[in-house]
């Protein structure tokens, strides 16, 4: 069978629109059809065949969403990188397409391609409308449980997970303050799914004109119910007790920079001229990114707490941190973390919260100690020790609480709804997209963070090396972006914003996903878990009855 007579082209198709459907093309409605197309690609085909099929969708997706890999200035590593990761995320769409298979149990003896195709349909119109609608979310609760898994495994990599491709249609994402990221998920493969019941009624059940329409009337119900939902939440937005005047600067260094040591005082220079710039109007907390700082020596620590005194200001700002190991000896005596420190109006140290989840193969190397080999396929030279806890960062005299998330901390769900505690006015997001150029990699982080807002009722505010630097209130509306003079997200300069707060001592009223963390996802996986051990048994009860 030639390439074309195959399904694979449509697979990769579907992988395409999937990727599509992300920033920066960002075609939302792409996602309400993809996963159904990927699954159609595959009708009519064995598991195996299934799995390959999907790990084609699934590394088509991966491979156009993540090309900013190939952005990271570095020769040779980005594109092992950008191959390696694509094609281990590539295996979760796959196992979702083998399992929706395992489930479909569709009796094919046919094997003319065309010919099975339909027959999987015509079987599929003759299941009765009940079984579609729990075969459409049993499908949709697999691909929750995959993206549970995805957020966590070998430190989780949730990057892109289906639900942030719609974070422009804000009354629809505020379910997400009840199920997560996840609930979002959930609509979009039901929807998905629930279209190919309904090509199975056209082509099948001519004579029953409407009767497509019974295969996504309850999808559409329930659409329009998050919808009512969403419009009903935005309207309960109150006028802000008191707000924080908050400046963020965003120096805009370019990645070889950073890793150039002669550059150092230089661009400090600079950085500590931008910020009293930024400056001259008065502001409460003045944020600087992560890596904006070269290093933090006695030097840089006398100039940054002298602009704060000179100022009166709060600071917040990304620098490594270092502690010496309890009975260390030798020379690698301590533990170094990506870190982010907090100094108050009298330029004395307050607080200091370290990353807790790395990047791999970026911040630290797996194994290192027994596979050393493995050095020579990462740009950096050592690696980081992560942090064992949030760390709130008090302004006690302006009783504010905040607290921070470093890097792409910001795409795991589970991992802020820690940080943010009924007492936490906002959160800040320090990162350095310099990596990635003017790629997707910051448009597609940004859009993960807009959904930790909703999940949690909180602002967020992200302040970036490159861009994008800016603030989402908390029902994850991007207020404002900053821009240069001429128009570009990605060039060096400042903004000011204003961050609504409570009243001084007031609590904020905790969504339910903040109580009560993940509890549709993992439900999702009980749901599917027990769905593929019932099949399972059956199948294995009527082999043993042949």
């Amino acid at each position: 069978m030639t390439l074309v007579r195959s399904r694979y082209p449509l697979a990769i198709l579907a992988g395409l629109l999937l990727a599509a459907s992300f920033p920066k093309i960002g075609i939302a409605g792409f996602a309400w059809i993809a996963p159904g197309l990927m699954l159609a690609a595959t009708l009519g085909k064995r598991g195996g065949e299934s799995f390959r099929l999907g790990y084609a969708a699934g590394l088509a997706h991966y491979l156009a969403s993540l090309y900013w890999l190939l952005l990271i200035p570095v020769t040779g590593f980005p594109v092992l990188g950008w191959v390696t990761l694509s094609a281990f995320v590539a295996l979760y769409p796959a196992t979702w397409v083998w399992l929706v298979f395992r489930i479909s149990d569709f009796n094919l003896q046919i094997s003319d391609t065309e010919s099975n195709w339909l027959a999987a349909i015509e079987q599929m119109s003759s299941w009765g409308w009940s079984r579609r609608t729990f075969w459409a979310m049993t499908g949709a609760a697999i691909w929750v449980a995959l993206e549970m898994i995805i957020a966590r495994l070998l430190g989780g990599f949730p990057w892109n997970l289906l639900g942030v491709s719609q974070f422009q249609l804000v009354p629809l994402i505020q379910i997400a303050s009840v199920t997560g990221v996840y609930g979002i998920s959930f609509l979009l493969v039901w929807v998905s799914l629930s279209l190919i019941g309904a090509v199975s009624s056209i082509i099948f059940k001519p004579a029953l004109r409407s009767a497509w329409l019974g295969e996504i009337i309850l999808p559409l119900v329930a659409v329009a119910a998050l919808f009512v939902f969403g419009f009903h939440r935005l309207s309960q937005s109150e006028p802000p007790s008191r707000e924080l005047n908050v400046t963020l600067v965003q120096p805009s260094i370019p990645q070889t920079l950073i890793w150039d040591a002669s550059e150092n005082t230089n661009r400090f220079r600079q950085l500590i001229e931008l910020s009293e710039r930024a400056l001259a109007e008065k502001t409460d907390l003045l944020v600087w990114p992560e890596a904006a700082l070269p290093s933090f020596d006695e030097e840089s620590f006398t100039a940054i707490t002298n602009l704060i005194r000179k100022h009166r200001v709060w600071m917040i700002f990304g620098a490594d941190d270092a502690e010496e190991r309890p009975h260390a000896t030798g020379s690698n005596k301590y533990d170094y973390y990506n870190a982010a420190f907090l100094f108050n109006p009298e330029g004395h140290y307050a607080a200091v919260y370290r990353k807790q989840n790395l990047v791999i193969f970026g911040e630290y190397i797996p194994l290192a100690r027994w596979l050393p080999f493995l050095k020579l396929f990462t740009p950096i030279e050592g690696g980081f020790t992560p942090g064992d806890r949030a760390v709130p960062f008090e302004l006690s005299d302006l009783k504010v609480k905040t607290s921070v998330l470093i890097c792409f901390e910001d795409i795991f769900p589970h991992l802020a709804r820690g940080y943010a505690t009924d007492d936490t006015d906002f959160l800040v997001n320090l990162t350095n997209d310099g990596w990635f150029g003017e790629g997707a990699a910051q448009w597609q982080q940004a859009a993960a963070a807009i959904f930790r807002t909703v999940e949690n009722g909180l602002p967020l505010v992200r302040c970036a090396n490159t861009g994008l630097t800016g603030w989402a209130d908390g029902h994850g509306r991007l207020r404002r972006i900053f821009a240069d003079k001429n128009g570009s997200v990605y060039g060096a300069g400042f903004m000011a914003v204003k961050i609504p707060l409570l009243a001084a001592g007031e609590k904020r009223p905790r969504t339910f996903y903040n109580q009560h963390g993940d509890w549709f996802g993992w439900a999702c996986m009980g749901f599917a878990a027990m769905t593929l051990i019932r099949n399972a048994v059956r199948r294995k009860g009527e082999q043993s009855r042949l």
